[in-house]
């Protein structure tokens, strides 16, 4: 029987030596995939996603395309070279065949002189418009940083619930261990265990629900950033909180006012659609062309008369065309571009108004549930395990109460997703981050 004995505890020893060989081995694994992982802050975030993201690399480049514009309006016009021959001889004179001897070579230089400062004009008209693509650029980082914003809020979120689930699994396991105790000491029945056993399963499907939930959010937030990095080596961190502080409405209207680049943009239309008006009244006003020519004409007449110079200047009569078309339609557009831009500031104000009542609705939820409701939860919980380990509560009982701790507790990290989603509204609402 020792015999027996002593070569199954051999096995049972050599088995414990490759478990923990297992073990380790799975350790020193997570150890270096933790390493290996890479954590990035907001602040780190932003940064990477405005030097990678390709929408917004490509919306950048309407201002380099802008600014080159600037360089073409500002150019004078080209003076104009014409070079004219004429008097070519084709047949002899007094016997002689000379054909060049009396032709006339004239070169001529005309230049197209620009008045009421229409070259200056179009500068100011590139240069507005210039300073409206970089608005209109700083409106569409506004609306793609809210996106990533949300993104990043959506992954630390998905991490507090994925770190939920999994202390609800195991809290759920000690609370096995303790009943399976009962269970071998008669203390429970069969059914009993059965069913606490089967109860797992909501835990293990709100874990893995939580999983995928925080893949799916790393994945967009992977996406916005144009990045190719496996999903387990990417990770955020971030404060998944909320301020009990709240600013008065007032005060981020006023930020918005000031710094909302959609509302700059819309201002600098008006601006653009009156330079363009000035413009349009110069483009009606008359541009003399100046010329100038020397003429070497060795004339029979006049032999003295070999070499000549000439001027003239050029005024075109502007009886019918002045411009007026254009006039009209640039002076009507600057009435446009003023009530787009009286539009954009109702927006504004709408924007901030919305944003701020859901900071104020979530927060007033927010504070029971962290002065009261997570407290009061966890109370009832603990109270009913102890009653129905001690045969004061019934099995449902017991059910409901761990139901409602994991629904206020899930309530509760969802709330502050909210707040901080509303945050990032807020933040996208008067044009700067305002709210962390």
């Amino acid at each position: 029987m020792k015999s027996v004995q002593r070569p199954i505890q051999q096995c049972f020893l050599r088995d414990n030596r490759w478990l923990r060989v297992i073990t380790v081995a799975v350790a020193l694994a997570l150890t270096v995939s933790l390493q290996a992982q890479t954590v990035f802050t907001w602040q780190q975030i932003e940064d990477k996603f405005k030097m990678s993201n390709p929408t917004l690399k490509a919306a950048h480049l309407n201002i380099d395309e802008s600014r080159a514009a600037e360089i073409t309006a500002y150019l004078r016009p080209n003076p104009d070279f014409t070079f004219s021959a004429d008097g070519t001889q084709l047949t002899p004179y007094d016997g002689v065949y000379r054909p060049f001897a009396g032709t006339q070579f004239s070169p001529a230089v005309s230049y197209l002189h620009e008045r009421q400062h229409k070259r200056e004009l179009r500068r100011d008209q590139a240069k507005e418009s210039t300073s409206v693509t970089e608005s209109t650029f700083l409106d569409q980082e506004r609306s793609l940083l809210f996106n990533l914003r949300s993104a990043f809020v959506q992954t630390l979120q998905a991490k507090a619930v994925l770190e939920n689930a999994r202390e609800n699994l195991a809290y759920w396991d000690r609370e096995l261990d303790v009943n399976r105790t009962r269970f071998k000491a008669g203390d429970l029945a069969q059914v009993d265990m059965d069913r606490l056993e089967l109860q797992r399963v909501q835990f293990e499907s709100d874990f893995e629900t939580a999983v995928v939930n925080l893949r799916t959010a790393k994945i967009q937030l992977l996406m916005l950033l144009n990045d190719r990095t496996a999903i387990g080596e990417f990770d955020v961190d971030g404060t998944f909180d909320y301020n009990n502080e709240l600013m008065p409405m007032q005060e981020f209207q006023n930020i918005a006012l000031a710094e909302r680049p959609d509302l700059k943009a819309a201002v600098q239309n008006v601006q653009l659609a009156k330079i363009t008006f000035q413009l349009a009244v110069a483009n009606g006003s008359t541009d003399p062309t100046f010329s100038a020519w020397w003429t070497h004409n060795p004339s029979f007449n006049n032999p003295y008369d070999n070499n000549t110079i000439g001027a003239s200047v050029s005024i075109p009569v502007r009886i019918f065309d002045r411009n007026q078309g254009q006039k009209a339609l640039t002076k009507i557009d600057i009435g446009r571009n003023e009530q787009l831009r009286d539009a954009t500031e109702a927006q504004v104000f709408n924007d901030v108004d919305s944003a701020y009542v859901t900071l104020a609705s979530t927060l007033n939820l927010l504070r029971p549930y962290k002065a009261k409701y997570l407290q009061l939860a966890s109370d009832v919980r603990d109270r009913m395990a102890f009653s129905y380990q001690n045969g004061g509560a019934s099995f449902l009982d017991f059910l409901d109460a761990e139901k409602s701790y994991r629904d206020t507790r899930l309530a509760y990290l969802n709330l502050i997703g909210s707040y901080l989603t509303a945050a990032a509204q807020m933040n996208m609402a008067v044009g700067r981050e305002v709210l962390q």
